[in-house]
């Protein structure tokens, strides 16, 4: 076998190990993005505080806790979709925030389960969980077309570095109105809301049954003076009378990778 025979199916096994690779990742991207915009799926949102005698461990000690979380992160992130957030100075309920989306609302404990077994996590204390899942839209189908074309318009391009989480809970009186009162509620509170709709990114979630309220309103801006307008235009219209809690409470944060959350922790 001649030298160039060697060399050129040693590229033909690493091309193709390439290929392998490239597409495994996107495989992942596309999970995580099927994830994010499917209906169906589940999601819980849960925050944590640190407790004092994680500050009392010395850096060393807090670096190997922290490495033993990362690889929780990459072992369940095949299964879950994970994001964090850095609440520590704009919250006084927690330091961080997770927000994990699966399939199934065990992968999302599993993932919680195996966190909160590690160093780390024995220093972690839970001080909020909500639970929801992703639904097609209810009301927007009867909207009129205008209407529906408004609601595509897209995002502003560029990063949105502020995250804020909004559990809503509606009174008895909501659910017991017909499906024509409730779209036409919507519809106005719709409308308020849709000259936001490029500063201010929104997700809604479904939690009737799965936790203590019957909505998670979980939001995305890099203009937090819009998304104050937002709030002020939707309060101020008939279908927030029916609103007996909204937030407490509200998680406002910045978004940051898992291992940005890790490092500024173990400073």
């Amino acid at each position: 076998m001649t030298l160039s025979t060697v060399m050129i199916r040693t590229l033909s096994i690493v091309v193709t190990l390439w290929f392998v690779l490239l597409h495994e990742q996107l495989g992942q991207a596309a999970d995580r993005e099927k994830l994010l915009s499917d209906p169906g799926v589940y999601a819980t949102f849960a925050a944590f505080k640190f407790d004092p005698e994680w500050w009392e461990m010395d850096k060393a000690a807090r670096g190997a806790a922290a490495a033993a979380v990362k690889d929780v992160v990459r072992k369940h992130g095949e299964q879950v979709a994970i994001d964090t957030y850095l609440l520590r100075g704009l919250s006084e309920y927690a330091d961080m925030l997770i927000r994990i989306h699966g399939s199934d609302l065990s992968r999302n404990q599993n993932f919680l389960v195996d966190l909160m077994g590690t160093a780390l996590g024995a220093h972690l204390i839970n001080t909020s969980t909500f639970n929801g899942m992703t639904k097609k839209a209810n009301y927007v189908p009867n909207f009129p077309d205008e209407t529906k074309a408004a609601l595509k318009t897209p995002a502003e391009p560029g990063a949105k570095p502020y995250a804020v989480v909004i559990p809503i809970r509606k009174d008895a009186a909501w659910w017991l109105l017909n499906q024509e009162t409730r779209t036409r509620l919507m519809k106005e509170h719709t409308d308020a809301a849709l000259p936001y709709l490029k500063t201010v990114k929104r997700k809604l979630y479904h939690s009737n049954g799965l936790d203590d309220f019957d909505f998670i309103t979980y939001f995305e801006t890099d203009n937090l003076a819009d998304f104050n307008s937002l709030i002020l235009a939707l309060q101020q219209v008939k279908e927030n009378q029916h609103n007996r809690r909204f937030g407490s409470p509200t998680l406002l944060g910045t978004i940051h990778s898992s291992d940005e959350i890790l490092d500024l922790f173990t400073r």
